[in-house]
């Protein structure tokens, strides 16, 4: 079976979108959860670790950071983040 993955692996994706973005020109980027978790879980039958997703685009944050969207207990697939890069 393969591995999930865990918080870790969420954050450097996050890093990764964010340092691409910035090579870019841009100057900030909109994440959200749904999004991010499916392109690592990749089908992955029962994937419990949308927690993790999230606990990740949280502890990314830096000051300035906009919570676009925050679901009702903070946690969902509908977490909506921008970072300024």
């Amino acid at each position: 079976m393969e591995k999930l993955p865990t918080t870790a692996d969420f954050v450097n994706e996050i890093q990764d979108r964010k340092e691409r973005a910035k090579a870019k020109g841009v100057s900030s980027i909109v994440m959200i959860s749904k999004e991010l978790h499916n392109s690592l879980v990749k089908g992955k039958v029962k994937s419990h670790v949308m927690p993790s997703c999230c606990n990740a685009m949280y502890s990314s944050q830096k000051p300035g950071d906009e919570i676009i969207y925050s679901p009702p207990k903070g946690r969902g697939a509908t977490l909506e983040i921008r970072y300024f890069l």
